[in-house]
């Protein structure tokens, strides 16, 4: 395999936002891979003397909600992978969770295919699952969330 050939696998791999490839030519075996970015790292620098900006108020509070009410706040679960998204392990199964089901840090909460693999997805944290904001056989990316616990 030539090195013209393993730059056009990465290319292939960039254009269809793949995060690893692995290829068999002969004997030899070429497997490319590409880590997420990780996230911008924010600090906020305050000078010396500076004023705290003032707490807010109750009114403040009751304008920042909508419609009266306090706006909830919910936990996210989010895709680690970019592939098919899956309520269940098969067509004719219950999906793992619904609106309403309490899951525990490590329950399987949903499958996503990639790469002609089945990848069991954990809840990486416990809670009421509030919202399933992807549809069964969706493509999901990765980052992207999957559902919002309470």
């Amino acid at each position: 395999m030539k090195l013209e050939d393993i730059r056009s696998l990465a290319k292939i791999m960039d254009d269809a936002d793949l995060t690893s490839l692995e290829v068999s030519e002969g004997g030899l075996k070429v497997k490319l891979e590409k880590k997420p970015p990780a996230p911008p790292q924010v600090s906020a620098v305050i000078p010396v003397g500076a004023v705290a900006p003032p707490a807010a108020t109750p009114a403040a509070s009751a304008a920042a909600s909508v419609a009266g009410q306090p706006k909830e706040h919910y936990k996210e679960i989010k895709s680690p992978m970019v592939g098919v998204f899956y309520t269940s392990p098969s067509p004719e199964s219950e999906p793992y969770v619904k609106v309403g089901s309490t899951v525990k840090k490590g329950d399987v909460i949903c499958i996503i295919e990639a790469m002609k693999l089945l990848n069991e997805i954990n809840a990486d944290q416990a809670g009421e699952i509030a919202e399933v904001c992807v549809e069964n056989g969706q493509v999901v990316e990765y980052g992207q969330t999957l559902f919002k616990l309470r």
